[in-house]
């Protein structure tokens, strides 16, 4: 019996000015060159960058790619989202990446849509099986969750409302992923979770992101990084020893896939890529 292919993925955020629409697309041609299944890109808190991620999914796809828009429901009307839609519709994008997003600086309201399985349920209702439709899952558990149960409990309705796919936020440890894994399929989740990967460039903002989005940095790792101050050599290094072991695991254990978080940087994603011999 054939093993099912593996999918890869490599995520961007839309450029805000010109020098970084430029630098994306000398990303893209690195990246592009590894033939990944798509790229995807951010859209930001309340739809910020609704018109750049619409641009930079279509110039994309005008290479010969294909991409899928991130979209985010908080602090969005159901008119809205309908007239998002709509247009990826018209536009021929048949692939999103449904989430619930982070609730704008200085906005109290949630808006229509309080969760990303409500998002999911409406772009089945209103687009029946047009979108595949990808949603997020957090093997290490959504900051914002009350607990563990509660977090899997979330996941799990996104799934039953219609998605197609998820892909993690990242993480370092392999062993919450597979658990994770096993816990949603013993609850009758069938579809692919792909673990979510991101490369280590700079220590300090990784840490950041992290104690953000509620994704463990090991404190051995933590420790010896700091070891190395301002050794940025040292850091990389063993930046890329962590995640090439890491990504080697979870594929030699059955993971469906890898979807890389760029930050719009091909170096370390390339590196990371070739060692695994992908």
């Amino acid at each position: 019996m054939n093993e099912p292919k593996k999918t890869f993925s490599f995520e961007f955020f839309p450029p805000k000015t010109p020098e970084g629409v430029a630098k994306l697309r000398t990303t893209r041609q690195q990246l592009a060159q590894f033939k990944p299944q798509f790229f995807s890109v951010t859209f930001g808190a309340g739809g910020t960058t609704r018109d750049g991620t619409l641009s930079t999914v279509l110039e994309i796809r005008s290479e010969g790619h294909a991409a899928a828009p991130h979209l985010s429901c908080i602090g969005s009307t159901r008119e809205n989202i309908s007239a998002i839609l709509n247009e990826y519709r018209n536009h021929g994008i048949r692939h999103i990446v449904a989430l619930r997003g982070d609730m704008p600086s200085g906005m109290v309201a949630a808006g229509e849509f309080r969760y990303a399985n409500e998002l999911v349920e409406f772009i089945r209702s209103e687009h029946g099986e047009h979108f595949h439709i990808e949603v997020a899952a957090y093997p290490e558990f959504h900051p914002q969750s009350k607990s563990a149960e509660d977090d899997l409990n979330n996941f799990v309705r996104k799934v039953k409302a219609g998605a197609n796919s998820a892909m993690t936020q990242y993480f370092f440890n392999a062993d919450a992923y597979f658990r994770f894994v096993d816990e949603a399929q013993a609850r009758g989740v069938d579809i692919p979770i792909v673990p979510g990967i991101m490369p280590i460039a700079n220590f300090g903002q990784l840490c950041r992101f992290s104690d953000m989005c509620g994704a463990e940095v090991p404190r051995w790792l933590r420790q010896r990084m700091q070891s190395y101050y301002d050794d940025t050599a040292s850091i990389r290094a063993l930046g890329l020893d962590v995640v090439t072991e890491l990504c080697d695991r979870l594929l030699a254990n059955g993971a469906p896939g890898l979807h890389f978080y760029t930050l719009n940087q091909a170096g370390l994603v390339s590196t990371v890529w070739q060692r695994l011999g992908l």
